[in-house]
């Protein structure tokens, strides 16, 4: 092939498409959700356009990459050690689980699993949003051992999410206990407002605390606790919905803080 080719990638939670020439070199990318091509030459304008011609939809912007906002900087600037962007959804657990898998054989499933389970479909569905101006963090570390399972950040403003695991059971909620089945209640209810509270110490901004019972069947309230949001996993993608709280460039930059492991470290 001697012309440019079009090459498929997924960059900062978004699908582009680079157009790259047969010696290797890249001359433009194609961000779909931003409808922006962004050339590196802009003399090859007319070749990039033909070879993205078949994947274009619609009116698009055209031109040099746009120039990098405060909050691109200082994400670059970021060592990879002190990125927390990477954490995969329940983190933690993952590591527990690596370092103590627990016996091959046991007569009750390892409840590490369920909950790892549950965190992964809340941290799917907090990514599927990046495209929306939100970004979502995951298991971010907090001085004591305690972990902020996920962190959503977006034009709503600023949730702290903390899940359980509640598969197909009955979910009471009576100040400050949760009740999961037939377990002993927890006070569960003082943990999420705790990691909202730390997380908005961290960032000098409000952060709501969110209670997701992943697979709950049913959830009953005595009482709305105070200050906290109850959702089950499928009313996650609902806090999209939300806007008018922040700019998006207050996002970017309360996002780049809030990846920097640092930031979390004096708590």
């Amino acid at each position: 092939m001697d012309g440019p080719r079009v090459v498929p990638a997924r960059r900062h939670g978004r699908d582009w498409l680079y157009v790259r020439l047969p010696d290797g070199r890249n001359v433009a990318w194609y961000d779909r959700e931003a409808a922006r091509v962004n050339l590196l030459d802009t003399e090859r304008e007319a070749e990039v356009l033909t070879a993205l011609g078949p994947y274009l939809t619609g009116p698009v912007a055209v031109g040099p990459p746009p120039v990098p906002t405060a909050a691109d900087l200082a994400r670059l600037s970021l060592h990879p050690d002190d990125d927390l962007a990477p954490n995969r959804p329940g983190e933690a657990l993952l590591v527990d689980l690596d370092r103590d898998p627990g016996p091959a054989r046991r007569l009750r499933p390892d409840p590490r699993r369920a909950e790892l389970s549950a965190q992964r479909a809340v941290g799917d569905a907090l990514d599927a949003m990046d495209g929306a101006g939100w970004h979502a963090l995951h298991s971010l570390p907090l001085p004591g051992g305690h972990r902020v399972h996920h962190l959503l950040i977006g034009p709503g403003g600023l949730y702290a999410l903390h899940v359980r695991s509640a598969h197909r059971q009955r979910v009471t909620v009576a100040e400050p206990g949760v009740r999961i089945g037939r377990r002993p209640p927890e006070p569960v209810l003082h943990r999420v407002r705790a990691d909202a509270d730390r997380a908005a110490y961290a960032l000098t901004a409000e952060v709501r605390p969110v209670l997701v019972l992943a697979g709950a069947r049913r959830v009953t309230a005595a009482a709305v606790p105070r200050g906290v949001w109850i959702l089950t996993d499928a009313e996650v993608p609902g806090l999209a919905r939300g806007g008018g709280v922040l700019k998006p460039a207050d996002v970017e930059a309360l996002y780049a803080a809030a990846r920097d492991r640092r930031t979390w470290a004096g708590l």
